[in-house]
Parts: C-alpha cells; sequence; structure tokens
C-alpha cells in the first residue's frame, strides 16, 4: 500500500519590490491552487501492518529570483517561539569573514545511544517530538564542503547538479543518522523528461506544480516542473527545494514520517488535528533544509552566501497564506523555520513535534 502525497511545496507569491530595511515584507499573494483529492482512509492496523507503505510527497516548486539581502536583527530561534539575543550576524545570514552561521566543533550527538540492533539490522523508530535524533541540544550537521556544478537552466545541467547534490545531502545526513543506528540508504534520484511519469504511488503529471515529487525512497525531478524559463538562475532556491525533499526521506528512514502518517490517519487528513500533524511535518523538513544550507555555506565549496541569502530571502514567499491551503504553516512559520535551521545547525530547533500550536499554525 501507497501513501498519499504527504505534503505539497507551496507556490511562490508574486516577486514585490525588497522590503524597507527593518520593516517586515508585505504579505505576498498568489492564485489559489487546487490540490488533488485525497485518497479514502486507510485503516491504522494495515498501516502498522507494513511499517506504513511508501512516502509521496508532490512539492509545488514554482521558484523565483529573489536578490533581497536583508538584515533583519531578530532571527528567530526553535521557529518562531522563542528569539535570539541579538548577534553580531545578520538574520543568520554568516557575516563577512566568517565561516558558517552554524559551525560548530560537536556537530554529532554528543553521546548518542544506540537503539539496541535486531538480528535484521537497524531498524526505524517510530517516535514524533521524543525521537532520539530530536534529544540533543548540540547535535547537528558536520560543517562541509559541497562541490556543485554551476546552474544551468538546462535538463542535462540539472540532473548533474542535483546528482551532485544529493551526494552532498547523502555525505551530510547518513552518517547522523548511522550514529542513532538508523537504517540509511539514500533515495534514488530520477529525472523524468515527459509530460508525466510512473511511480509506485501512481502516474504523476508534471506540471507548474511539480517540481520534485518523493515516494517510496525515490525522488524525482522532473526538469519542466521546474519552470526554469520563468525562474532563472537561483541555485540556492533551487538547492532548499531540494533539500526540503530531502528533509522527507530524513523523516522516513528515521521512522518520523511513519509515525505522524499514523497520526494524521487516526485524525482524519482533512480534520484540524490532521492538517495540523501534516503542517509539523512539512515544517520539519522546511527546518531540515535550513540545516544543511547552513552547514555546507563558506565551506570552501560552490554553496555561496550569495545562494544561501537568496534562499533565506525566498522561504518567506511561501506558505498557506499563499497556497490558501491548509497543511504547510504560514508563510512566517514557512520561514522561521528554515531559518531556525539554517541559523543554528541544530536538530533540536527542528522539533516541530513538540511546538506548541501557534508555532505550526
Amino acid at each position: 500500500m501507497t501513501q498519499p502525497p504527504h505534503g505539497q511545496w507551496p507556490p511562490r507569491g508574486a516577486v514585490q519590490p525588497p522590503p524597507v530595511h527593518g520593516q517586515p515584507p508585505a504579505q505576498w499573494q498568489g492564485a489559489p491552487h487546487h490540490f488533488p483529492p485525497p485518497p479514502p482512509r486507510r485503516s491504522v492496523g494495515a498501516i502498522v501492518a507494513i511499517c506504513l507503505g511508501a512516502v509521496a510527497v508532490l512539492v509545488l516548486g514554482l521558484v523565483a529570483i529573489v536578490s533581497l539581502n536583508r538584515d533583519d536583527s531578530d532571527h528567530v530561534a526553535n521557529a518562531g517561539y522563542s528569539t535570539l539575543p541579538n548577534t553580531p550576524s545578520q538574520a543568520g545570514l554568516p557575516p563577512s569573514g566568517s565561516s558558517s552561521p552554524s559551525s560548530s566543533t560537536n556537530p554529532f550527538p554528543s553521546s548518542p545511544t544506540k537503539a539496541p540492533s535486531s538480528s535484521s539490522g537497524p531498524q526505524k523508530i517510530l517516535k514524533l517530538g521524543d525521537h532520539p535524533i530530536l534529544q540533543d541540544p548540540n547535535a547537528g550537521l558536520r560543517n562541509r564542503v559541497c562541490t556543485l556544478p554551476q546552474w544551468q537552466s538546462s535538463q542535462q545541467a540539472a540532473e548533474a547538479f542535483f546528482t551532485a547534490a544529493g551526494k552532498c545531502l547523502d555525505n551530510a545526513w547518513g552518517p547522523f543518522l548511522d550514529a542513532y543506528d538508523l537504517p540509511f540508504t539514500p533515495p534514488a534520484l530520477h529525472f523524468p523528461t515527459g509530460a508525466s511519469f510512473e511511480t509506485e504511488c501512481g502516474t504523476i503529471q508534471v506540471g507548474i506544480a511539480t517540481a520534485a515529487y518523493y515516494c517510496e525512497n525515490n525522488l524525482y525531478v522532473p526538469f519542466r516542473g521546474l519552470q526554469t524559463d520563468q525562474y532563472g538562475n537561483n541555485p540556492g532556491v533551487y538547492l532548499a527545494l531540494f533539500a526540503h525533499e530531502y528533509g522527507h526521506h530524513v523523516q522516513e528512514v528515521a521512522g518520523l514520517m511513519d509515525a505522524a502518517w499514523q497520526k494524521i490517519y487516526d485524525a482524519g487528513q482533512n480534520s484540524p488535528a490532521g492538517l495540523e500533524m501534516s503542517r509539523r511535518k512539512e515544517l520539519q523538513a522546511q527546518c531540515f533544509s535550513g540545516m544543511f544550507l547552513g552547514a555546507h555555506v563558506d565551506q570552501g565549496g560552490t554553496v555561496s552566501r550569495d545562494m544561501y541569502n537568496k534562499a533565506w530571502n525566498d522561504q518567506e514567499t511561501r506558505g498557506d497564506n499563499t497556497s490558501r491551503s491548509q497543511d504547510h504553516g504560514t508563510n512566517a512559520h514557512y520561514a522561521s523555520w528554515w531559518r531556525a535551521g539554517a541559523s543554528n545547525n541544530r536538530i533540536a530547533d527542528c522539533n516541530t513535534f513538540s511546538a506548541p500550536s501557534s508555532a505550526v499554525s
């Protein structure tokens, strides 16, 4: 049994002039998007019997050039329900001459307690807020060099870019998850070229709403869905989108995704509780995406300050305010969770499942 698409990347709002320094941006508005109807609810027993099956993700991948370099001084930690003291850095952007905004001498768990392995090897841990990977306040991704090909808006160049990005993500998240004795395997990457493509979750039509799709440990990136003719040369924005999708793979490998889906099915996908659980899941993937870019910017590779800054600013243009949905979180929360991960590179800051409801609205 496969699971339905568990999340969609909200479309970007219309491009606005850069905000005046010190003032919040005007509300981004976008056209409504019609999502496919949810599938009928399955029984929880059936889901548990097969470890909750597959996970599919349809990501609305409309990306656009955002060249702002804003320097808000009140950047948010823990995704909108607490603030950090003011620091010399500008809104989490790495100051000139620094290493990374999230450099760490002890990025991995300080004293990981591995779950006992069964005779069949490492197993997922079906927990949410109390999941072991979310408990150590000092645990994060190692600062690494990530070298990517120069972005060009062509099928072949995009395949090379995302293939290299996938290797960087594997090298970042694989050792982290291995430290907790979780069954990490990289997702298989696919680059469909047609008007539709087949997955274990069904036939997916490629359109302006399909930039990436995750299903059953497979990550699909149809070049046509990126709309590069409209959204241009913005590798940082594309990288953040891809890292968000990969964040769902991290959730899947860890067992967070299965545990979240069990709660969603119990409550009903379109119930208030089910929609809130969907938002918690999506906002955590946002935070994981931010962690990745924060750990790799200014490390000597090709994840540049410009890429990081544009990804940083792009986040506030996405979310439920733009897509007029209720399953991703407001634009403000969509940005604040990404920035929490990018600023501090601490996975405990990505514990959306223990956050108050007001932080995931």
